[in-house]
Order: structure tokens, then sequence, then C-alpha cells
């Protein structure tokens, strides 16, 4: 996540993730799952601008105001979406409204701080939707850190992880700020690792999506868990071969299940000579691992050539 201020704007680079590991472990009381996963951050961004609400703001179609049940005084929070790049995103392909997570953060922030203060907020979608990319939860995670910032609210990092974990699973990665981490518990309790080797990755999403909660609903505890941490020693040993016989995601057969546009793309990369590939998260988007980029950008060239999915190269970051 990086952070600049632009005038009275606070602008906002937020990433997308991959999951190299997933493993379900159990079902919880809540009604989650009890999962251990080894999350990355990627070098695919979403952009958002904040910049303080000081007028009530004109509605529009691509633009909406939500009010705060603070006070009657509370300046307007609005949003604005604008389609970067990203497949299934377009104005108005998202919802602007209290749906959105970036405007429930928002609103969350506010109830729990007491502020009265508003908020206008463009973000440019790069991040694919219903993807397993968690670009809502990246979202998410910047508006609680900008507007904490932007509205002088003083809130520790731990306040933030709380208010995250009410919002969803994968917000505490992106609070924490970290490029790799072991995400256990729901997804909330994130054990932060430095960058291991840097990874290149082929990443494809069809046009169609898949809903994280029929996902979950489809899969089934392991009778047998993996651990995570042999992954995690063959990547910071160096050995990507052996690493690539680690890989594992828990929600790929139950993805597959659902959407035979998964199991198109495993056989499309099974065909060529990726290090190791898998769907990432809840799917539907996959990723193939290469050694160098040069070798990423010639194999996503084999894979656009299909013309069907949305293909991209991001590499982990620092």
């Amino acid at each position: 996540m990086l952070l600049r201020q632009e005038g009275r704007a606070l602008v906002v680079r937020t990433p997308a993730k991959l999951n190299l590991f997933l493993e379900i472990l159990g079902k919880r009381p809540d009604g989650y799952h009890e999962l251990e996963t080894l999350m990355m951050t990627v070098g695919n961004y979403d952009t958002l601008r904040f910049t303080e609400e000081n007028l009530p703001a004109h509605s529009s179609a691509s633009r909406s105001s939500m009010s705060s049940s603070a006070s009657d005084s509370s300046l307007p929070m609005t949003l604005a979406c604008h389609w970067g790049g990203a497949p299934n995103c377009s104005p108005g392909s998202l919802p602007t409204g209290a749906d959105n997570l970036v405007m429930r953060a928002a609103q969350l922030l506010r109830e729990f701080s007491g502020t009265c203060r508003g908020v206008h907020v463009e973000l440019t979608k790069r991040i694919p939707l219903s993807a397993g990319l968690a670009g809502g939860s990246s979202d998410c995670a910047a508006t609680l850190v900008a507007l904490n910032r932007m509205w002088e609210l003083g809130l520790s990092d731990q306040q933030l992880l709380k208010l995250g974990a009410q919002l969803g699973s994968d917000v505490a990665f992106f609070l924490r700020k970290t490029p790799v981490a072991i995400c256990r518990g729901r997804g909330e309790l994130i054990e932060p690792l430095a960058q291991p080797m840097r990874l290149h990755f082929v990443i494809s999403k069809p046009a169609s999506g898949l809903s994280t909660a029929a996902v979950f609903r489809h899969c089934h505890a392991a009778i047998e868990p993996r651990s995570v941490r042999p992954l995690v020693d063959a990547l910071y040993s160096g050995r990507l071969s052996l690493a690539a016989t680690r890989l594992h995601n828990a929600l790929q057969q139950p993805a597959e299940e659902l959407n035979s546009d998964v199991i198109r793309l495993r056989r499309q990369f099974a065909r060529l000579p990726f290090v190791a590939h898998q769907m990432s998260g809840s799917g539907t988007s996959y990723f193939g691992i290469c050694s160098q980029r040069e070798q990423a950008e010639s194999l996503a060239a084999q894979v656009r050539s299909t013309g069907r999915d949305h293909v991209f190269v991001a590499s982990t970051q620092s």
C-alpha cells in the first residue's frame, strides 16, 4: 500500500494478492472456516483518491452519496468508480453506495470515531472482480488507513485491525502492509514474513466469476491437513522447483465443480512450461509461476492468444 499527498487529495495505490497455499482446517462456531494460507502481494494495483468534502455533493449516475447516522450535520461521503483495465468492471458495474466495501469502511470508521467529516473517493479499478485477488479487501484497508490520516483520528494499528475484521477476512493482511504473510483463523491472524525470492506470475481472469461464499459452502475440511511450512521453507531456501511441488489450494476442487472456466485454465496452463500453477483464493483467477519476467511475458502472450480472458503479468513486491 503506497500513500502520497497530492494537494488536498490523499492518493493510495493498493495491491492485489495471490494465495500460494490455502488449507481448510475445519468449520468454526461463527460459521466461518478455519484456514491456513500463504498470501503474497503482487504488482497489480487499484488507485483510490481521497478528497475531503466541505460542501454537499451533487449526485450522478457514477457518484452516489451516503448519509451518516452520526449526526445530521455530517458532511457527505461519496464514491465514484472508474474503469482502469479490470475485466467486468466499468462505471456502474460496482455499487457506489452503502454496499461497497470502501463506503462500508468509511461509515464504520465514522461511527467508531464519532467524526462528522466527509470525503469523496475516486476509485480506479484494475484488480479484477470476483477473482480471488482480494481487490475489495485491499480497497477497504486503504480506506481505513487513508481516512484515519485524513480525518486526523489518531487510531492505532490495533484499532484499525479490529475494525477491518468486521469488514472482511482478508482486510487484516493489507492493513499489516507486509508483502508476504501466513494467515490463520478465518484469515485475520497474520504472521508477517520477509519477502523470499522474487517471483513472476502470469495471471488469467476469465469473464466469469465466483462467489466466495458459494465456494466455501462446497468445500470440506481436510482429514489430514497439509502444513504451509514445507512451502515456506522451500521458498526461503531458493528452491523454486521444490516449492512448485508444495503449492496447494483446497478451494480449487469446489471452484472447478462450480465453474468450468477454472478447469479450462488449469488445462491450458498445464500445457505451458510454468514452474507451477494453480487457482488463487476462491477463484476464478488462475496463475502460473515463472522464474524470470521475460518468460512470464512470453507465456502471457501465449495465454492471451486465446482471446477469451483478461491476462496480465505481475511480480512479487519488496
